[in-house]
């Protein structure tokens, strides 16, 4: 018996190569917590948690159009703000948005394609996961897809960082640490990022 599609969950017809500022969320498959544990409110990474961490900071080492922003590597999931500035040949209205919104950050004067999100998300989950099965976890798996938002305006930037650093701190009453359906988490993301 053949599979159903999956819904599609990005916008259609968006350009997600274009510069921007993106929540993203992605779990391990299951909700597994694999990571690390959560003392006093902070996050203890684990190794497997280290490598997602470091693959995170590699992903923005290696494309020099990405800056870095708000991250955690939860027990069971990892949220983030992508932020996309640029290669220099775009100076749209909407990058002059997203500058206004995350900062001039560093000088981006360079000519190279630019990944869309999918692609970057992609790449940051194939190696985190290269090399967790490399640590001897073997059947490590993310979850098929992740969330994503993106991000229109300084308050719901502001708004979505404070929920990333806060993330620790609220571990019992986090979505991703109960049973709740991927219906449910997907609302609980949409109501968060609602501007």
């Amino acid at each position: 018996m053949p599979h159903p599609e999956r819904k599609k969950i990005r916008l259609p017809n968006y350009d997600y190569s274009q510069p921007g500022a993106y929540f993203v969320t992605t779990c391990v498959k299951n909700r597994q917590c694999v990571f690390g544990n959560i003392h006093n409110g902070q996050m203890q990474l684990n190794e497997y948690g280290k490598i997602v961490q470091e693959q995170w900071e590699w992903l923005h080492q290696q494309y020099p159009y990405l800056q870095m922003d708000a991250f955690v590597v939860m027990p069971n999931h990892f949220h983030a703000i992508l932020i996309i500035v640029g290669n220099g040949r775009n100076h749209s209205q909407q990058y002059d948005t997203v500058r206004n919104v995350v900062g001039n950050g560093r000088d981006r004067s360079l000519q190279c394609k630019i990944k869309p999100v999918p692609e970057l998300m992609g790449a940051f989950k194939t190696r985190s996961s290269k090399f967790i099965h490399q640590l001897g976890f073997a059947d490590f798996q993310w979850q098929k897809s992740y969330y994503d938002h993106i991000i229109r305006n300084e308050h719901s930037l502001n708004r979505i960082r404070q929920y990333i650093v806060d993330n620790p701190q609220k571990w019992e009453l986090d979505i991703e640490n109960t049973n709740a359906t991927e219906y449910e988490i997907v609302h609980h993301y949409q109501k968060l990022c609602e501007e």
